[in-house]
């Protein structure tokens, strides 16, 4: 992937050059391509699909090092985790106010903004299990592509079988 020109990827480009360089941190080629990744990214990917990107621009590039850069990414406050996921972590460069559609056919993960969820008063049971960082909605169902693939399934397969039966 080349320069990006897209305003909010270079926005959170330049956040993330900022935080680093406030940290301390020494930002590698290989630190800022990670970052590139996931901020251009609206897929929120975990560390598999994250290495096979980086690595297609940057063969040296180790899978430790994208997992140690993506959890740096977040002890720093530039990426935000979901999940686990069925595979794993995914991560999301996004740091304004959203909330998840996670389709639960294929995994696809996408934004959605909601100024009513962003009200969402949290209920004073979960305060008195102790304090809350942030809240965020994940809504889950099956994406149109997935609707669009499925077939309804055979009569007999919504017959519940009994453990030590045949079918």
């Amino acid at each position: 992937m080349g320069k990006t020109k897209h305003p909010e990827i270079e926005r959170r480009l330049a956040h993330m050059k900022a935080t680093a360089r406030g940290a301390g941190i020494k930002l590698t080629h290989q630190r800022f391509e990670i970052f590139r990744e996931i901020a251009a990214s609206a897929e929120h990917p975990d560390v598999d699909t994250v290495f096979r990107a980086v690595q297609a621009r940057v063969p040296t590039v180790s899978q430790d090092t994208v997992y140690r850069t993506l959890w740096l990414l977040r002890d720093l406050g530039l990426a935000t985790t979901l999940g686990p996921q069925g595979d794993g972590v995914r991560f999301d460069a996004n740091l304004d106010q959203h909330h998840h559609y996670v389709c639960v056919g294929c995994g696809l993960v996408r934004d959605f903004e909601s100024t009513d969820l962003n009200a969402l008063r949290i209920p004073e049971s979960v305060n008195r299990l102790g304090s809350i960082v942030e809240a965020h909605v994940e809504v889950r169902g099956l994406c149109a592509r997935c609707q669009k693939s499925r077939k309804a399934p055979p009569a007999d397969a919504a017959k519940p079988q009994r453990k030590g039966t045949m079918p």
